[in-house]
């Protein structure tokens, strides 16, 4: 793990880019961490990344925890019984319809 100062950053941004790829690069100001410059590979490692800081799926999840932790959970057959009496939404009735069309080209939506 590298760290660095932001002037040293600003100033040679493109070598703290290419050296984050290996490990994280920590951006200090006055000595403190403010930043952590975080390679990553692909989109799904961007997503993880900004769902674990995500304020609203932290809620879910504490609230989740929580609720566990009170008791208040469904058991396994409880949760797919409310999947199994759930109406259908438009877009899985949609695409159970372009999976039934028989001529349908494929990859064209049945057009």
């Amino acid at each position: 793990m590298k760290i660095a100062s932001v002037a040293e950053v600003k100033s040679q941004f493109s070598a703290f880019l290419k050296a984050s790829e290996g490990d994280p690069v920590v951006v200090t100001r006055n000595g403190r961490p403010v930043a952590v410059i975080v390679g990553v590979q692909d989109e799904e490692e961007i997503e993880r990344l900004l769902m674990a800081y995500s304020p609203r799926l932290r809620a879910i999840l504490d609230r989740s925890r929580r609720q566990f932790r009170e008791g208040k959970w469904l058991s396994e057959d409880e949760f797919w019984s409310q999947f199994e009496h759930a109406p259908p939404s438009k877009k899985s009735a949609k695409s159970k319809k372009k999976r039934a069309e028989p001529n349908a080209a494929p990859g064209r939506g049945g057009k």
